[in-house]
């Protein structure tokens, strides 16, 4: 048996003729660079979200770099956020010619420590951005009073979180915005790429527009320096066909992790993700962690199972941040999983059988003569 890490043609296969419909309809109209099929769906997916504001922009880094600018971090000023996370969160920290300070996870759900969070606060320090890692929220009460404490703003990273929920509330609709990819892969993804920034503030949501659209208020009247940031048609237009269906998708993701625990509990050497008692986590990434994982993957690899590694070198260590003078042993919880941590096949269309083949692959590498 087969089973890919991500399937996006069966995706599209059950869905196709309302794409393509979609897409035709943005040919039709000739609205290739924003227009109506964009402002469509930032209004369903604000609306989702239970937010006033949504700006659909090229990319979740887009999103993540237009907030903290609109937000008013600049050079000189300080954010703290979280090494265990994909390098963008940083990358637009940096793009605003801030410096990006990290704050290691807590052990059990990957995501920003709110007890190492208020000793990172300096003078400087302008920002937290949580990241809703792997699908998972970010305590978001402890990090708020902490933030308002300090008179910090927040924004959350909620680019793996499409439809997670904290204490009922949708990520997004917490911080002071709320940045989110949709990479193909992701949770409610685009067919190429695009982004989008949801916010409470009609002064952020404004700002952020001028930005994603070279500065301009309106045409060839530029206010600001900004940048070419805008979400196009086509992307718009899928996105509004597969948001109709991103809570369905979740769902789905959820039975399979509860598949995938059902199975997989109590193997030797192994451990599972946990769901906080305050989430509803959506998986966009359903892992598992052990300190042979070279050898296992090597197992999923020979029986045609797709694994791979979420994130195999903390954003501090790598070569792009070697300035920061960090080091192994600077952030123990997050450099443990980096060394142990495996992504399994996780997607909506998966089916129980090939949930049951990766996991008896698992249970048969774990039981195996050491």
């Amino acid at each position: 048996m087969k089973v890919p890490f991500l399937d996006l043609k069966a995706q599209y296969t059950e869905i196709k003729d309302e794409i393509d419909a979609a897409l035709q309809g943005v040919l039709d109209k000739t609205a290739f660079a924003g227009g109506p099929f964009v402002a469509a769906f930032e209004d369903e997916f604000a609306a989702y979200c239970g937010v006033p504001h949504a700006c659909g922009v090229g990319s979740g880094t887009d999103a993540l770099w237009f907030a903290l600018l609109a937000l008013g971090i600049g050079p000189g000023d300080e954010v703290i956020t979280v090494p265990n996370t994909f390098i963008a969160t940083a990358e637009a920290i940096s793009f605003t010619g801030a410096r990006p300070v990290f704050v290691d996870v807590d052990e059990q759900t990957h995501t920003l420590d709110p007890a190492l969070l208020e000793a990172a606060v300096t003078p400087r320090t302008k920002a937290v951005v949580p990241v809703h890692l792997y699908g998972q929220p970010a305590d978001m009460d402890p990090i708020m009073a902490i933030a308002r404490k300090h008179g910090l703003r927040v924004i959350e990273d909620a680019c793996q979180a499409h439809g997670a929920e904290y204490k009922g509330r949708r990520t997004g609709s917490i911080g002071d915005a709320g940045c989110f990819s949709f990479y193909p892969g992701k949770n409610l993804g685009a067919y190429g790429e695009a982004g989008a920034v949801t916010t409470s503030s009609e002064e952020t949501a404004a700002a952020i527009r001028i930005l994603r659209d070279h500065g301009q208020p309106r045409k060839y009247m530029h206010a600001k320096v900004g940048w070419n940031g805008r979400m196009d048609g086509f992307q718009g237009a899928v996105l509004s066909v597969k948001l109709k269906r991103l809570d369905e998708g979740n769902t789905r993701r959820r039975v399979h992790a509860e598949q995938y625990r059902s199975l997989l509990e109590g193997v030797d050497g192994v451990e599972l993700p946990r769901e906080a008692d305050y989430a509803k986590h959506v998986y966009h990434v359903f892992w598992m962690r052990t300190p042979e994982r070279e050898a296992l993957m090597d197992q999923l690899k020979a029986r045609d199972i797709g694994c791979g590694i979420h994130y195999p070198v903390p954003v501090p260590l790598q070569e792009a941040y070697a300035e920061m003078g960090q080091g192994k042993g600077d952030y123990p919880v997050t450099e443990a999983a980096a060394d142990s941590l495996v992504s399994l096949p996780m997607f909506p269309e998966l089916t129980p059988e090939q949930i049951e083949y990766v996991a008896g692959t698992v249970k048969e590498w774990a039981a195996r003569d050491r």
